[in-house]
This record gives structure tokens, C-alpha cells and sequence, in this order.
């Protein structure tokens, strides 16, 4: 006993505590590890030092994270989640570990609460002071136990929800790495296909390009000894001759050509004379697109044109068929791009007299116009700056600028945010060039979106106009549909 008490009185210090009911229940079996410090307050040793280092490092690795998730690729996303997971899974197995130690403590605490109890109601006098302060301590002891038990599981708990994070993150990852993975094996296995196709084409191709090169060599060099026997058969004096000859007669064959082709010239002038004669009426103009043909009288005593009837025709060397133009009544008509290639003609009734007018050329295509539209065509919609000159027949007064949308599957006609007028590529859509009207009929079309609503418009060059035309032809065709003018009964081709 009196030892019992000597060791009390030298190693135990008076404090101050709440007193705590001895119902208090205590988890560990051993004596806690813990410095008592300044102002006599216990301090934990290297587990909590140890728990907040893997704090820290769980904390900085999810922030490292969410701040390189734009930046890292797939792959290295799934396996910063599953570290992180891994370290999680890591934190939580500690914390149970930690939990039993508690338990452990707070057995210990309460055989050690107990002992002090026995030894209490056996000491006396300044032993019994150093057992009630024992006592005391171990108390405060038990209560900052507590303490730190509710922090453990407010800990836990944030770890348990990091986890769950982490899991469902890395779930997530693995998901869009297979995801990505499908994709990118479906892009290898069509790259695969695609280099296959071509080697397979390239192959051929050699194959081909190898026997017409060997075929024409074989011909050529049957030529060369065909030539060369030739000319071993005869003296080098008449080799000489021969090619003198031969070089007399190439030049009088250009001068008997270029007579011939002055002499057809001539011919046609005296023949275009002698109609021009016979005709009330002629025809004057380029027969290319972008330009305009007009009729006009052959001299003063013919009757004015506004008497006259009008009617245009597309002329075709198969057959001689001709295809009425309708709506082309006027003096004077623009060519389309559907004429391209055709001879146009018009009839003149005049006074109970039928005059035709045939172009003397087919129409000729436009100077770079179709790789203009080849360019367009790439394109999912294009632009053009447009008038309204009438709609539906009437007259329209506001020459306010408007945009002309030709798209791959549409048109639309916008005047600002307003739109005017936008349909789909139907059977019902007619577009064609204006049949009829003034100088500026090279730079207007027709165009009807749908039956009961048909504009007038004027673009501002030959060349937009013409593009318009042949570019929503071509995505028109591509939607099985043939875009073409009133009436219009030849097939027509983007």
C-alpha cells in the first residue's frame, strides 16, 4: 500500500476536471499513447500526425485531379481515380484499425478507473489525494477519448463519402475508356478498310498501267524496226529526196488549208448576208451564257416586234426535236445553264408570216463557271445578295437588299432575321433564268418555293445568277428531285 501510494505522489500532478460517471465505457485493453504538454494537456503521438499526413494526401491527389481533368487524356484519368480509390479504400481500413484501438483505450481506461476505485477505499490520507487526482485524470482521459471517437467517425464518414466519389469517378472513367476504345477500334478497323481498298485500287492500276506500257513499247519498237528496214532498203540520197518531198508538200497542205478555211469564212458572211436580206427580222447577240439575245427588224419597213407573236425554242441535233421554252415570249431571252450545249431558236409571226431565228453556235458554257460551282458545292449552304423585282406577277416596289440561302436540302429567302420564304427541294419548286425582260435579263431568275408563291429576282452579276441556278440543281438532283422551269418537259442535269 505505502508503495502503491510513494509511486502516486511522484508521477501523478493535480487537475482540475468535470467529474464523469463511472458508467463510462472504454475500448482498449492497453494504456493509451499520449504526452501530457503544456498547460497539462495530452497530446496524442505519431498516429495522429499519421492521419493527418494521409488526410493531406488524399485532399491534394482529389484536387490534383479535378484540376487536371480537362487536360489529361482518358487513360490517364482512370488511373488517377483508381489511385485515388486505392488510397481511400487505404484511409478506411486505418480508421477501422483506429476504431479497435479506441476500443481497446477505452478498456483500458475502465480497468484502470476500476483499479483506482478498489485502491481508494483502502488508502488514507495523502494517498487517498493522489488516488482521487488518478482518478480525476483518468476521467478527463476518457472524455477526451470520447472526444476524439466522435471526430474518428465525422472523419470516417468524409472518407466513406471521398470513396464513394472516387468508386462511381472511377466507374465513370471506365466507362468512357471503353467508350473510346469501341470508337477508336471502329476508326482503326475503317482505316484498315480504307488503306486495303486503296492498295487493292493501286494495284490494279499498276497491273493495268504495266501491260498498256508494255503493249505500246512492244508497238513501238515494231515501228522503229519496220523504220529502220525501211530505211536500210534505200541509199541515204534518197532518204534526203524523200524527206524534202515530204516537207514541200506539208507546207503547200497548210496553204491549201488556211485558203479553205478563209474561203468557208467568206461563205458564211455572203450566206448570213443573203438571209439577213430574206429575213424581216435578225438575231443579234452571243450565244454564250451570261450574255442576252435580242431580235430586231431587219430594216425600217418591217412591222414593230410588239405586233408580232414570239416564241423561243431549245433546239437538238438528235432527231431535230425542238422543246418550247414556255414563258419565253419576249424579244429578248437570257440563256440558262440548261441551254448550254443547244441551239436556240425562235419563231416571229409577223403579219401572217412565220420568221425563224437559229443561233449559229450552241450555247457555250461560261469562263470558269463550273469550278465556281464545284467550289460552292462543298459548302453546306451559300449565300447570294438579291432584289425582289416581282412577286407573284406583281410588281415589287422595295429594292431593298435580301439573301438568297441554297442549301443542300433547302432554300430560303431572308430579309434580315425576317424570312420571306423557306421550302424544302419538292416537285413542286421551279428555278430557272428569267424568260423575258430587258438588258437585265441575264442577271434575274424565276423561282417558285411552292405552288401560289413564285418571285422575280435579281442578283447582282451574270455569274451569281448562273451559279444560283446550276448550284440548287445540283443539290436537288442529289435529293432525287429535278429542278427545272415551268413547263419544262427535257430532263434536266446538275
Amino acid at each position: 500500500m505505502t508503495k502503491v501510494g510513494r509511486d502516486f505522489s511522484y508521477t501523478m500532478q493535480s487537475l482540475a476536471v468535470p467529474p464523469v460517471s463511472a458508467d463510462v465505457m472504454f475500448a482498449s485493453t492497453r494504456f493509451p499513447n499520449y504526452k501530457i504538454g503544456a498547460n497539462d494537456k495530452i497530446m496524442y503521438g505519431n498516429e495522429d500526425q499519421k492521419l493527418v499526413s494521409m488526410k493531406e494526401v488524399i485532399a491534394k491527389e482529389t484536387a490534383q485531379l479535378l484540376e487536371q481533368q480537362k487536360r489529361l487524356s482518358v487513360r490517364d484519368l482512370a488511373s488517377k481515380f483508381e489511385k485515388g480509390l486505392a488510397a481511400a479504400a487505404k484511409l478506411s481500413d486505418e480508421a477501422k484499425l483506429r476504431d479497435v484501438t479506441c476500443l481497446e483505450k477505452h478498456v483500458l481506461l475502465k480497468k484502470l478507473r476500476d483499479a483506482l476505485e478498489s485502491l481508494r477505499g483502502r488508502v488514507v490520507g495523502k494517498n487517498m489525494d493522489d488516488v482521487e487526482d488518478a482518478i480525476a485524470m483518468v476521467e478527463a482521459l476518457a472524455v477526451q477519448l470520447t472526444q476524439r471517437e466522435g471526430e474518428l467517425i465525422q472523419e470516417k464518414a468524409e472518407v466513406k463519402k471521398l470513396a464513394n466519389f472516387l468508386k462511381q469517378a472511377s466507374e465513370d472513367a471506365k466507362k468512357l475508356v471503353d467508350e473510346e476504345r469501341s470508337l477508336a477500334r471502329s476508326e482503326i478497323e475503317n482505316a484498315r478498310a480504307a488503306v486495303q481498298r486503296v492498295e487493292e485500287a493501286l494495284q490494279e492500276q499498276e497491273k493495268n498501267s504495266k501491260a498498256s506500257g508494255t503493249q505500246d513499247l512492244e508497238e513501238l519498237m515494231k515501228e522503229v524496226q519496220e523504220a529502220r528496214r525501211i530505211k536500210m532498203l534505200h541509199q541515204p540520197s534518197k532518204v534526203m529526196d524523200m524527206e524534202h518531198e515530204l516537207q514541200a508538200l506539208r507546207i503547200q497542205l497548210a496553204e491549201k488549208s488556211k485558203r479553205s478555211i478563209e474561203l468557208q469564212k467568206e461563205l458564211a458572211i455572203s450566206r448570213r448576208v443573203e438571209e439577213s436580206t430574206s429575213y424581216l427580222f435578225e438575231l443579234n447577240g452571243t450565244p454564250a451564257l451570261g450574255s442576252y439575245l435580242q431580235i430586231q427588224p431587219s430594216s425600217k419597213k418591217t412591222s414593230q416586234l410588239s405586233q408580232s407573236s414570239i416564241q423561243w425554242y431549245r433546239f437538238t441535233s438528235e432527231g431535230g426535236n425542238r422543246d418550247i421554252i414556255s414563258g419565253a415570249t419576249k424579244s429578248i431571252y437570257a440563256p440558262e445553264p440548261s441551254d448550254v450545249g443547244r441551239i436556240l431558236q425562235v419563231d416571229v409571226i409577223s403579219d401572217g408570216q412565220t420568221t425563224t431565228l437559229t443561233t449559229s453556235d450552241p450555247i457555250e458554257p461560261a469562263a470558269g463557271l463550273g469550278n465556281y460551282v464545284e467550289a460552292l458545292v462543298r459548302r453546306h449552304d451559300t449565300e447570294f445578295n438579291v432584289i425582289i423585282i416581282q412577286m407573284n406577277g406583281v410588281d415589287h416596289p422595295s429594292e431593298s437588299i435580301h439573301v438568297l440561302h441554297v442549301g443542300k436540302m433547302r432554300m430560303k429567302l431572308c430579309k434580315g432575321k425576317t424570312t420571306v420564304a423557306k421550302e424544302y427541294y419538292s416537285p413542286s419548286m421551279q428555278l430557272c433564268g428569267v424568260r423575258g425582260g430587258g438588258n437585265a435579263a441575264a442577271q434575274a431568275s424565276f423561282w417558285q418555293p411552292k405552288i401560289g408563291l413564285s418571285f422575280v429576282l435579281g442578283f447582282e452579276s451574270e455569274r451569281e445568277r448562273n451559279a444560283a441556278i446550276m448550284l440548287a440543281r445540283r443539290f436537288a438532283f442529289d435529293c432525287n428531285i429535278n429542278l427545272a422551269g415551268p413547263d419544262d418537259t427535257a430532263s434536266q442535269k446538275p
